[in-house]
């Protein structure tokens, strides 16, 4: 099981890597796995009985990363027009249906998903055109950002395996453990450091420099996969989907992602902009 997960998540990397070579190869990678990762989110709530609006979810999640890729300038804020946009016509179809029961439920739990999946994962696209005045840059930095994030989860999948002990949070997620996090606080700060070559020069950031943000950032990850497994916990379910053997569906390859992606672009603007 652990060697599937293992191989799973070298897919999920190479795979990650091989998307951000092209535009067109990486906005697709990216529709599909925030698709898939909507279609898991809202398949799983309904199940648990709660009244959604699942099909304009998936189709509002569908449009929000896409309004971004095609404008090129996250600044103009399309994807808030269309977060806005959902609340409305949820709102409408709620007005339209007979049964008013667990509506705040129903219209809460529909927009949490397109924020939570569509709209943190969307800030990947964000990274993708940071510095468009020098050629490669957003590729690099996207690229910089899944490899300490996926090092992360690989670290903490060996560690924990291996040398796990005690447990990190065990009312969330009972197979977590504390030898796991810290592993993959080390493979995170040491993926930053072996990938230097991905970060901006320019901000003269030294080795340890690096490999401190390395670690940050794959804290926050830790955080998203901890937040998705409770998520799951109270849905009642061990994985979101079965997209990759042993290493779940969509929700559980991007987990980490959703919280780490928003945190580091907003981190490399302000740095960026202070240069």
């Amino acid at each position: 099981m652990n060697r599937d997960r293992l191989f799973s998540s070298t897919v999920m990397i190479l795979l990650s890597f091989f998307a951000i070579i092209n535009d067109w190869v990486f906005i697709g990678v990216l529709m599909l796995l925030t698709v898939a990762g909507l279609y898991e989110f809202f398949y799983l709530v309904k199940k648990k009985g709660i009244p959604i609006y699942s099909y304009t979810g998936i189709a509002i999640g569908a449009i929000i990363p896409l309004s971004i890729f095609f404008r090129f300038q996250p600044t103009k804020g399309w994807e808030l027009f269309f977060i806005g946009l959902a609340l409305i016509m949820i709102f409408i179809m709620q007005l339209a249906r007979k049964d008013n029961s667990n509506a705040v439920v129903g219209i809460s739990t529909t927009l949490f998903g397109i924020l939570y999946v569509s709209w943190f994962f969307s800030f990947m696209i964000k990274i993708r055109f940071l510095m468009p005045d020098t050629a490669g840059a957003g590729m690099k930095l996207v690229g910089f950002l899944l490899l300490i994030t996926k090092s992360g989860d690989m670290g903490a999948l060996l560690v924990g395996t291996y040398f796990g002990k005690h447990p990190l949070l065990f009312r969330v997620s009972p197979k977590k453990t504390v030898e796991g996090c810290i592993g993959s606080f080390a493979a995170s700060g040491l993926a930053a450091i072996l990938a230097i070559g991905l970060f901006p020069p320019q901000l003269g950031f030294s080795f340890w420099q690096v490999g401190l943000v390395g670690m940050f950032f794959g804290g926050i990850g830790q955080i998203g996969d901890m937040s998705e497994s409770l998520i799951k916990r109270d849905l009642n379910v061990k994985d979101s989907g079965k997209m990759l053997p042993a290493l779940g569906g969509a929700l559980d390859a991007i987990d980490s992602l959703l919280f780490s992606a928003p945190a580091f672009y907003f981190y490399m603007s302000h740095i960026l902009t202070s240069v």
